[in-house]
């Protein structure tokens, strides 16, 4: 994921899970699981989400409402899945998380 932080892109939980030859039952939980360990262990490490890289086809290219959930729960976010405020909040930690692992590659 370093690499998509690089150049600046994100990738789709689908897509993701090709990439990780993540096997069915449920693959999409199985991606969700994984990016949520991995926001617990940036959230540690105080560093931005690399999970912020993930996003969902069916939202406009916003991540899957776990990860604002998890964000809310570790205290980095404060609005709903849904509102304008997610798209601001979604779009600051893109670009710090590019900024962070994307020099870092």
């Amino acid at each position: 994921m370093t690499e998509i932080a690089r150049r600046r892109g994100t990738i789709t939980y689908r897509d993701l899970a090709k990439v990780l030859d993540v096997q069915p039952p449920h693959t999409t939980r199985q991606v969700t699981d994984a990016l949520e360990l991995l926001m617990r262990e940036d959230y540690v490490d105080e560093a931005p989400f690399l999970a912020a890289l993930v996003v969902s086809k069916v939202r406009n290219g916003l991540p899957a409402p776990p990860f604002f959930s998890l964000a809310r729960a570790l205290g980095r976010y404060t609005g709903s899945d849904t509102s304008p405020e997610s798209l601001t909040y979604h779009t600051c930690e893109l670009k710090r998380a590019w900024d962070r692992w994307g020099r870092l590659t």
